[in-house]
C-alpha cells in the first residue's frame, strides 16, 4: 500500500514538473515579470454608515449608529473636562476619579455589588478619565441592555466615591509613581514632554506622592458635581436596535435631567518649550540608548494636516519609511526609528523623531539622524516615496474606521473637538490631493533641526563618544520626590 501511494506521488510530481515547463510555466515567468503593469483600479469613495445626531432641549448631544451583525449594545458618554482642568498641587485627581467612579459604586450597591451584577450578564460597565475629559460607558447582550443601562445611569447621576476605593486607587498610584523610572522608554516619553511642553504644562504635568495624597472624597463629589451635567456630555450608542426606540428610551433617561453651569475646560496651555541642546538622563543599568528629538508639532485644525500626514508617513511613519531604511535597514543603527510632526485636536502636538540603538552606537545614530533632516532640503521626498505613503495611509485608513462603532466614536470626536462633521468623509480626499510641492513646503517650514531639544536616555559610560562632543549638555534630574512623612510603610515595615 506505501509503494502504491509513492507510485502516485512520484506520476503527479512528473505531470506537474512536464506542465510547468510547457507553454503555461512560459506565460506565468512572463507574468512574474509584468506584475508591475497590473492596473491598480482607483480608491473608491469613502462612504461610512452615518450615525443619527440628536440634541435634547438640556445640551446633551446623541449619536446613535444601528449595527446588526451582532445581538449587542455598546454605549460611552464623554463629558467635557479633565486633568487639564485640575490645580497643579492635585495632579493626577483624574485618574483616581475615573477609577473610583466605578469601583466605589453608586449611593445603592457598592462597586463589587455591580462586579457581581455585571458578571452574571456578561456585561461591562467602565469609567475613565483623560486630559481634556472623562467617561462611563457599558457593553452587554442587547438581551440585557435594560438591566445594565440601568446601572449606567445609576452611576452616571449618583456614584458614591466610597473612601475604602478611594484608597486603594492611591496605593496603586503610589506603586505607580515608585516605579516609574524603571522602564527608559516611560522614561523618555515623560522627559521630552517635559521638554516640549514646560514641567507645569497639564500636557506633561506628573502626579507626584504629595500631590496624589492631598486628593479628598470631596475633591471627587465636587468635581462631579461641577463637570457631570447633560449639557457636558456627548452620548454614543452602536449596536442592535431600533433607533426609534433607543431614542425614546434615551430621552426618558436623560431628557428632564436638568442642565448645569458650562463646563470650566481649562484652554489647553500653551507649550512652553526648552532650549534647543542637548538633554541627559543616565541609566547605568541599560546597554541601549533611547534618543527623541523633539519640537512644539501642530494641530489638525491647520490646513498643513494632509501634506504634514503623508511627510510622517514617508520620512519616518514604517517600514518603508526613509528613516526606517537608511537608518536601520541600510546603516544598522537602529532597534527603532521613526516619528514626525504631531498633530493635536485642539492643542499643538509634539514634533518627536526618535532612534532607539544599542550604546556604543548612540553618537553615531544622532549624527545619522542629523543627516537625514539635513537631506530633506537636499534630497526632498520624491514621487515614489509621496505615492507610497500616500497607498499606505488610505490602505490603513479602510481598516481603522471598518465598523460603525469606529465611525461613531470618530464622529464624537469631531462633536467634541467642534470639527466639521464631515471631516473623516473629507481625509480620503485630502490626501489624495498632496502634491510633492505641499510636502517640500511643510518639511521646510516644520523640520528645524537647529531648534529642537534632544533627549537621550542611556548608560552614559558606555557612549560611542561623550554627548558634549555634538555641543552643551543639561543633565536631567529625574529622581522621585520623596513622599510626606508617614505616607509610606518605612523598609521592613509591613504596609
Amino acid at each position: 500500500m506505501k509503494r502504491t501511494n509513492l507510485s502516485i506521488s512520484a506520476v503527479v510530481l512528473v505531470i506537474v514538473i512536464t506542465f510547468l515547463s510547457g507553454n503555461f510555466g512560459v506565460q506565468l515567468w512572463a507574468q512574474t515579470q509584468t506584475w508591475q503593469q497590473i492596473a491598480i483600479p482607483k480608491l473608491p469613495a469613502f462612504h461610512p454608515p452615518q450615525p443619527k445626531r440628536i440634541v435634547f432641549p438640556n445640551g446633551m448631544v446623541v449619536f446613535l449608529q444601528e449595527d446588526h451583525e451582532l445581538p449587542t449594545i455598546n454605549g460611552i458618554a464623554r463629558i467635557r473636562g479633565g486633568e487639564r482642568s485640575v490645580p497643579v498641587n492635585k495632579t493626577g485627581l483624574i485618574d483616581i476619579y475615573g477609577e473610583v467612579w466605578r469601583t466605589g459604586g453608586t449611593k445603592s450597591q457598592t462597586g463589587d455589588q455591580l462586579d457581581d451584577y455585571l458578571e452574571q450578564r456578561a456585561a461591562k460597565v467602565e469609567t475613565g478619565g483623560g486630559i481634556d475629559s472623562t467617561s462611563v460607558s457599558w457593553s452587554c447582550l442587547k438581551e440585557d441592555f435594560a438591566d445594565v443601562f440601568r446601572v449606567f445611569e445609576d452611576l452616571l447621576k449618583n456614584p458614591e466615591f466610597r473612601a475604602d476605593k478611594i484608597e486603594i486607587a492611591q496605593k496603586g498610584m503610589y506603586d505607580s509613581i515608585s516605579r516609574r523610572n524603571d522602564d527608559p522608554g516611560q522614561i523618555a516619553a515623560r522627559e521630552a514632554a517635559i521638554l516640549v511642553y514646560g514641567a507645569n504644562n497639564p500636557y506633561a504635568r506628573v502626579a507626584e506622592y504629595r500631590t496624589v495624597s492631598a486628593i479628598t472624597r470631596q475633591d471627587l463629589v465636587e468635581w462631579h458635581g461641577q463637570y457631570v451635567h447633560p449639557n457636558n456630555i456627548i452620548l454614543g450608542v452602536v449596536g442592535d436596535f431600533d433607533s426609534a426606540k433607543m431614542e425614546a428610551r434615551l430621552r426618558e433617561a436623560f431628557a428632564s435631567w436638568p442642565k448645569g453651569s458650562p463646563a470650566h475646560d481649562a484652554e489647553p496651555a500653551k507649550p512652553d518649550p526648552a532650549k534647543p541642546g542637548y538633554y541627559q538622563v543616565d541609566k547605568t543599568d541599560v546597554n541601549q540608548s533611547t534618543v527623541e528629538m523633539v519640537a512644539v508639532g501642530i494641530t489638525r485644525h491647520t490646513t498643513d494636516y494632509f501634506a504634514t500626514s503623508v511627510l510622517n508617513e514617508a520620512f519616518g511613519g514604517g517600514f518603508s519609511s526613509r528613516l526606517f531604511n537608511d537608518i536601520r535597514t541600510t546603516k544598522g543603527l537602529a532597534y527603532g526609528v521613526g516619528g514626525g510632526v504631531g498633530a493635536g485636536w485642539d492643542h499643538p502636538g509634539m514634533l518627536r523623531l526618535m532612534v532607539m540603538t544599542k550604546s556604543k552606537t548612540t553618537i553615531e545614530s544622532i549624527e545619522a539622524l542629523d543627516q537625514e533632516i539635513a537631506d530633506l532640503a537636499k534630497r526632498p521626498i520624491d514621487d515614489e516615496e509621496i505615492k507610497r505613503a500616500k497607498d499606505s495611509i488610505l490602505n490603513a485608513f479602510v481598516f481603522r474606521f471598518d465598523s460603525p462603532a469606529k465611525v461613531l466614536r470618530e464622529k464624537m470626536a469631531y462633536e467634541f473637538y467642534g470639527y466639521p462633521l464631515d471631516f473623516l468623509e473629507n481625509f480620503q480626499k485630502g490626501i489624495e490631493g498632496v502634491t510633492k510641492e505641499d510636502v517640500a513646503h511643510v518639511a521646510a517650514k516644520y523640520i528645524h533641526r537647529e531648534q529642537m531639544a534632544v533627549l537621550v536616555v542611556g548608560n552614559v559610560s558606555e557612549f560611542d563618544k561623550p554627548l558634549s562632543s555634538l555641543g552643551t549638555v543639561t543633565k536631567l534630574d529625574i529622581a522621585i520626590p520623596p513622599p510626606p512623612p508617614g505616607l509610606l510603610p518605612e523598609p521592613g515595615e509591613h504596609p
